[in-house]
């Protein structure tokens, strides 16, 4: 059975499509938890980056979302946390790889990148996709090592 506790984050940049895909969520019967930010007022993105990170190495969440203006900055500040495989996704085919082949535990994306539709679709597709161990395993324990 997937877990459906999906912990979220953005910075100002971010937020009003966080808010989008944290309806989208709910909708789709996830529960959500929101890191923050809580308004388009200007914030450090490593901070959230962290915060959400720090959750899911601590094993609360297996999967997390993080959204800034293009996805890379959340995506490099997350993945300082060892642990950590974040992964920027702007199409459909990146999301369901990063999960089938690297076992991605985020997913960041840029609001001024992606559009509405386009994220919910990328979201949809990596939370419902598996990692499929085999092979690709060995390759994560070698990012982890």
């Amino acid at each position: 059975m997937k877990n459906n506790n999906i912990i979220i984050g953005s910075d100002h940049a971010g937020f009003n499509l966080k808010e989008k895909i944290k309806k989208f969520l709910i909708e789709n019967n996830y529960t959500v938890t929101d890191a923050g930010t809580y308004s388009t007022e200007a914030v450090d993105y490593p901070v959230i980056a962290k915060k959400v990170a720090e959750k899911i190495t601590s094993k609360e969440y297996e999967k997390g979302i993080l959204i800034c203006g293009t996805g890379i900055g959340m995506s490099i500040a997350a993945n300082k946390v060892k642990g950590i495989r974040a992964v920027v996704c702007s199409d459909t085919t990146s999301a369901k790889f990063s999960r089938q082949h690297n076992d991605a535990n985020i997913l960041c994306f840029g609001e001024r990148i992606v559009g509405e539709y386009l994220a919910k679709d990328i979201c949809k597709i990596w939370l419902e996709t598996d990692f499929e161990a085999e092979r690709h395993l060995r390759r994560v324990n070698l990012i982890e090592s």
